[in-house]
């Protein structure tokens, strides 16, 4: 016959070790507690002390963002870029300067999204008029000389430009140059293209985007300056 195992009940000296821990945990807690009370009631300045500290703190703070947003501000507006600039760049590098020239025109919202999945969009950006805009960049090393943009990668651009991305404006930018079906089918579908002629403009001079490219969509809402 088998033998019953039998089951160690559990004892009633653990539980009360358990019970005797939290009971002298929360002794000591309101000890220290008291032993606070007792400090802050004979040294008042004491609060008064670390209301001050952390204030200055936090004081110390807020001006170190603002000087950070002013200076952003003052850096975006004068922002400037040469071809020869822009051709040195990492194709990634090219994404964010694009993404800092939205923000130079006015579109605080600017971000770069370029990467694995990014269905045809480097960078997204809102202008002073309520439009959407997205954007896809291809950046040449060899700049002119390089390949030029062909139809793939504007059918790629049409397919998620506006039915995924909610664009408004639909773009197209490199510092080459374009093939000729390219530009026919970019006039078809309604799809904007800065070649290197215009990325010149537009990196170099301080104009917004939107007056440089022609048949822009009208504005959603009236700009902030008007």
């Amino acid at each position: 016959m088998r033998r019953r195992t039998s089951r160690r009940r559990p004892s009633k000296a653990s539980g009360n070790e358990q019970l005797v821990l939290v009971v002298g945990g929360l002794v000591v807690a309101w000890m220290l507690l008291m032993g606070v009370v007792r400090f802050m009631a004979a040294h008042p300045w004491v609060p008064v002390l670390v209301v001050l500290l952390v204030g200055g703190a936090m004081a110390g703070w807020m001006v170190q963002r603002q000087r950070a947003a002013r200076w952003e501000r003052v850096r975006s507006q004068g922002l400037r870029y040469a071809l020869a600039q822009l051709d040195a760049l990492h194709h990634r590098q090219f994404e964010h300067a694009v993404r800092d020239l939205m923000r130079r025109d006015g579109c605080a919202d600017a971000v770069q999204v370029g990467g694995a999945g990014d269905n045809g969009a480097d960078v997204k950006a809102t202008d002073p008029y309520g439009r959407r805009w997205v954007i896809q960049c291809k950046h040449r090393k060899a700049g002119l000389a390089g390949s030029a943009v062909g139809t793939p990668d504007l059918q790629v651009l049409n397919g998620t430009g506006r039915p995924v991305h909610k664009g408004d404006v639909v773009v197209l930018v490199t510092n080459g140059r374009f093939s000729k079906p390219a530009l026919e089918f970019a006039r078809s579908q309604r799809l904007h293209l800065v070649d290197r002629t215009v990325l010149a403009q537009w990196a170099g001079g301080s104009r917004p985007l939107w007056e440089l490219l022609q048949a822009v969509p009208p504005p959603r809402r009236p700009t902030p300056l008007s």
